[in-house]
């Protein structure tokens, strides 16, 4: 049984004869569709050898080798040997090149596992790398503040009031109701212990010094980090990928004095201010529970916390709240600065400036709490 030819006189044909397969026309890409669909239909004949009649080819490329080694393959495997006559030097030369050529790895090879020391030793110096970019950065950056300073009619005011806006008045909904829920869920849990003892007032010291010392600024500074943070590294690293940061180096202008230095001084002066937010709206719902739940009213609790939280305990947890704005500013540009190629990239390190801002202002929460125990504060 042979396919029927194309219309055309120069398409690949190929005709199964009596112990033999005639082929002709152009074996290339652009002429073998039709046979390449018709093939998985021919009835090959049932014998031990055939012949290849290949002297009717005229042009053979490397599509065209390769349907004739595929089906060279496919035929030896039903127990047939094939053998080519007549096939021009350049095509056999092309026929062997691909049937040589594995483009399908029986076995796919394996990586190599890099021992844990090495990997270790590499991680690290990595690490080292990226704090030295670190380090250089805090470095840049003060050295620019304090240029700054020496010249105030070149700080950008307006650019500086844009972050604080951004970072201050536009958060006050989301760290108002979490700091809400947390000083009634601290005032609920601590309350149902301490009505077991019959001291309910004391849901008053446990509100208040938590909150002002350790958990509204912390609350705050994690709240700005994922919100604000993140959005320092978004529009930096957007800058970098689309080349903003080289054009406005080459107009002259520092990226430092326009990009950096006012998201850093608006978030000094917003997160202290959010953090007495969170101060005042946590405290609060600490009173609605405990007035609900505890039967202690608002007059009573506000006696209460005037002898419970001293004026060093809410200057402690406001004192806080200037390093948490640094290292959360500092981070989120860093991350943007150091982004390059592509979206991607912008992605992964916003992801990066979150969690090593979160994980920062933590560690420093805990240094500050460590610090303040030994010196009795």
């Amino acid at each position: 049984m042979g396919t029927s030819a194309h219309k055309h006189a120069t398409a690949a044909v190929l005709m199964v004869e009596e112990g033999s397969v005639r082929c002709m026309g152009n074996w290339t890409v652009a002429e073998m569709h039709p046979l390449e669909q018709q093939l998985p239909h021919i009835r090959w004949p049932e014998q031990a050898t055939l012949t290849f009649d290949m002297q009717a080819v005229q042009r053979m490329d490397t599509s065209g080798a390769w349907l004739l080694a595929r089906t060279v393959q496919n035929l030896n495997s039903k127990g047939i040997q094939v053998s080519l006559h007549g096939l021009a030097p350049g095509a056999q030369a092309l026929f062997e090149l691909v049937t040589k050529a594995d483009g399908v790895p029986r076995q796919l090879p394996q990586p190599k596992r890099t021992p844990f020391l090495i990997n270790l030793g590499q991680n690290s110096l990595l690490a080292l790398a990226r704090g030295g970019d670190l380090v250089a950065f805090i470095g840049e950056t003060g050295e620019a503040a304090i240029r700054l300073l020496r010249h105030p009619t070149r700080i950008r005011w307006a650019a500086m009031l844009h972050e604080l806006g951004q970072a201050g008045h536009r958060a006050l909904p989301i760290v108002g109701l979490l700091s809400f829920l947390l000083g009634i869920v601290i005032a609920y849990q601590g309350g149902v212990q301490l009505r077991n003892y019959g001291a309910n007032i004391f849901v008053v010291d446990l509100v208040g010094l938590s909150m002002l010392r350790e958990l509204a600024p912390l609350i705050t500074a994690i709240i700005v980090a994922g919100r604000t943070g993140s959005a320092y590294t978004a529009e930096i690293g957007t800058m970098k990928v689309t080349e903003e940061i080289d054009a406005l180096r080459s107009l002259g202008i520092a990226p430092m004095d326009l990009l950096v230095l006012p998201k850093l001084m608006a978030l000094l002066i917003a997160l202290p201010l959010l953090t007495v937010y969170a101060d005042i709206v946590g405290v609060f719902g600490g009173m609605v529970m405990a007035s609900v739940q505890l039967e202690v009213g608002f007059g009573t609790f506000l006696d209460r916390f005037d002898e419970a939280v001293s004026l060093d305990s809410y200057l402690v947890g406001l004192g806080k709240a200037p390093v948490f704005a640094a290292l959360i500013a500092t981070v989120g540009c860093f991350q943007g600065f150091r982004v390059s190629g592509s979206a991607e990239s912008v992605g992964r390190h916003t992801t990066l400036s979150v969690v090593q801002s979160i994980l920062a202002v933590i560690i420093v929460d805990a240094a500050f709490s460590v610090a303040f125990s030994y010196l009795g504060i």
